[in-house]
């Protein structure tokens, strides 16, 4: 995923200026920036993104010569180069109309940024461990039988591997109340979250919300699995489905690669905020 995202870097033409550009008051064409970003679309009033590093060694994005701002009127900065060029690169590939839908890693950016619903890392932290016990790999069905073959086929595989991974019992169950966990195992997923900065978790819970499942994002994370995999296994019981009695073509498959595209976002977002001297390295040298 990080290589196909190297190569739509190499064909944006993102400038990268290392110098501090000047504050300039925003025009009244960035009045949209106040307003939710998640499913509206405005006409381009730029031409030119480039990033710049500021004070304290943060990266801008510059729209022409404005500095972007977040939804609450935040200068928008991001701890890495690595990830500026990515969210430049968001911007740089609109077209005619900027959608802000499709522009996942500005979206988490601004989350960050403004963290509108006060969330701490505990906070975040919490909110993750509670797919623990109702991850969509742990519960099982018994009828019909080949779905059951199925999930065992797939998700057993994929619970073995975490389980040795990170040396912990998760296990699975077809009763509603789910997999008794140990407190251990709990334990070790807090502190191993508890290790992500707030960047890579708000990323990282992200993407557990996308997968409803931390044992198939962890997988994805650590590169045991591609997107498609990952998003494959979260939906094995609706493929299931459509494979016996078939599917409403067009919306299954928008609803397929948006998820796709969601998970594939925050799964970089991660990378990028965690491994960001090594992923920039690749970003410029690829």
């Amino acid at each position: 995923m990080l290589r196909s995202f190297t190569r739509i870097c190499s064909k944006c033409a993102v400038s990268r200026s290392l110098a501090v550009t000047s504050v300039r008051p925003l025009l009244s064409s960035l009045a949209w920036l106040a307003r939710p970003l998640s499913s509206i679309e405005r006409k381009k009033f730029y031409q030119n993104v480039s990033i710049s590093q500021s004070e304290g060694g943060v990266f801008e994005i510059n729209l022409d010569h404005r500095k972007l701002k977040t939804p609450q009127g935040k200068l928008f900065t991001v701890p890495s180069e690595a990830l500026a060029i990515a969210v430049a690169t968001e911007w740089d590939s609109q077209r005619e109309t900027i959608k802000f839908y499709t522009m996942h890693l500005t979206t988490l950016c601004n989350t960050v940024l403004d963290n509108p619903t006060d969330r701490t890392k505990d906070k975040l932290i919490t909110a993750a461990l509670k797919f623990l016990e109702t991850d969509t790999v742990c519960y099982r069905s018994e009828d019909p039988p080949g779905l059951m073959e199925l999930q065992k086929n797939e998700w057993d595989p994929i619970l073995d591997w975490i389980e040795k991974r990170y040396n912990v019992v998760i296990g699975s169950s077809f009763s509603i109340m789910g997999p008794s966990i140990p407190q251990e195992s709990k334990d070790t997923f807090q502190q191993h979250l508890a290790s992500y900065n707030n960047w890579a978790l708000t990323g990282l819970e992200f993407v557990i919300t996308q997968l409803k499942s931390i044992v198939l994002s962890l997988a994805l994370i650590d590169r045991h699995l591609t997107v498609e995999k990952a998003v494959l296994l979260s939906r094995l019981e609706e493929a299931y489905q459509i494979q016996h009695w078939g599917n409403v073509e067009w919306a299954h498959e928008y609803d397929l690669q948006e998820l796709q595209a969601r998970t594939a976002a925050g799964t970089l977002f991660v990378h990028l905020c965690s491994e960001s001297s090594t992923v920039k390295h690749k970003l410029l040298q690829d």
